[in-house]
């Protein structure tokens, strides 16, 4: 698996220093971006997903991710505060734990997947914090970015090689 380089980092000047990257040249244009986690869970602690003391695990996740999508630019420090347009959480459990899917959107200057992977990352941890009474070894894994589209970069699907850039 090849690794496309596009340049070089955005949020480092040529002395080596982190900066906000300034975008207001950039047009506003719709973005979304989609993240994914995976909560790896024991068949025993699936099975008391229903009977949680604390509620739903699944729902409380999905807004736990809804509302971290909106702070993001409070968390990772060189990210812009976006409106966001669009926000959406599932969690589904499915063989072996439980498959967290974040997307968010926005028109703007700058695109949303760390928008979508903080999402995906909170609802993941949520579901963790909801369960460890049962189980100290529960493992979150994989958190990716899946597909994103809009922006100068254009649309990225895992999995594929190429990039389709905007015309």
């Amino acid at each position: 698996m090849g690794i496309r380089l596009s340049g070089k980092l955005s949020h480092f000047d040529e002395a080596g220093e982190a900066h906000m990257v300034d975008v207001s040249g950039k047009a506003a244009t719709r973005r979304e971006a989609t993240a994914g986690a995976f909560v790896e869970l024991s068949e025993e602690v699936l099975a008391a997903l229903p009977r949680n003391p604390k509620g739903n695990p699944l729902e409380v996740a999905r807004f736990a991710g809804i509302q971290a999508a909106k702070q993001t630019s409070l968390l990772i420090p060189m990210c812009h505060p976006l409106a966001l347009s669009f926000v959406d959480v599932s969690a589904e459990v499915v063989a072996g734990g439980v498959k967290i899917e974040a997307t968010a959107a926005t028109t703007a200057g700058t695109g949303v997947e760390m928008e979508a992977m903080v999402a995906a990352s909170v609802a993941a941890l949520t579901v963790y914090d909801m369960t460890k009474a049962l189980d100290k070894g529960i493992r979150i894994r994989e958190v990716v970015l899946l597909r994103k589209s809009g922006g100068k970069s254009g649309e990225y699907v895992r999995g594929t090689q190429a990039t389709k850039r905007d015309s």
